[in-house]
């Protein structure tokens, strides 16, 4: 049997929460730039507890009018000031109820750009420079973020999509585009199969491209989230693959 950890980020408005936790084994709490606050942030991380799911932090870009999703123009001391303040608002949160902070994982456009801008990496690498010993990181194989944070001593985790698409260069496919999701149950398995015994994902072309994971996420906004979730926990394990708890 192969273990694989599936994440899902949570906290950001859908109230969904109790119906995933069942079947992740680690979860991502938005913790108040694109979504969430101390209310949300306490009733997630009661729940991941009570269903043994590591809690991570997910800090994004100040910009909840788009969700986080778009790149913008901020001071590097106003950014690191908001970085440092959600870590924080989420870590206080975590420690009345005697919960771990196990990792951190960007969230939307802040995820791509610190992916690709070394100089954005290395600013976000100072942000979380506290962690970096017992905090791991969530990183997207062959980035600037994971070349930076092992040069610096970090711990990481590789991160896979489990229900987006792929380019060739490993960048996510835009939500602008049609084939960006994935939302058909059947084809997040085979997406995910393929990862995880071939060590590679297929692009929509058909180009089989190399790809680290330690743990793969299914986005927890999307509107098949749920029916994803449970047919995996039904279906993996007819693959020797199952979901650490």
């Amino acid at each position: 049997m192969i273990k694989i950890d599936i994440n899902c980020d949570v906290g950001e408005g859908l109230d969904n929460e109790a119906q995933l936790m069942p079947f992740i084994s680690s979860c991502n709490i938005a913790c108040g730039g694109h979504a969430g606050d101390t209310v949300s942030m306490m009733k997630v991380a009661r729940l991941a507890k009570e269903h043994h799911v590591l809690v991570g932090a997910h800090p994004s870009y100040p910009d909840r009018e788009n969700f986080g999703r778009t790149t913008i123009q901020i001071a590097e001391k106003k950014l690191k000031k908001s970085i440092l303040a959600q870590i924080a608002d989420l870590s206080a949160v975590l420690k009345s109820l005697g919960i771990e902070l196990n990792h951190i994982k960007p969230h939307g456009a802040l995820y791509n750009d610190i992916a690709r801008d070394r100089e954005l990496a290395l600013l976000f690498l100072d942000c979380i420079e506290k962690y970096k010993k017992e905090v791991f990181l969530y990183v997207p194989y062959h980035s600037r973020i994971e070349e930076e944070a092992l040069r610096l001593g970090f711990q990481i985790k590789y991160e896979a999509f489990a229900d987006r698409n792929y380019n060739a260069d490993l960048s996510l496919v835009s939500r602008n585009e049609p084939l960006a999701l994935i939302q058909n149950p059947k084809d997040v398995e085979t997406h995910i199969l393929h990862m995880v015994t071939k060590g590679s994902v297929v692009t929509p072309s058909g180009k089989s491209v190399k790809i680290k994971a330690d743990t793969y996420c299914i986005h927890g906004d999307s509107p098949s989230t749920l029916q994803i979730l449970m047919y995996l926990s039904k279906q993996l394990p007819k693959n020797q693959i199952l979901i650490k708890k």
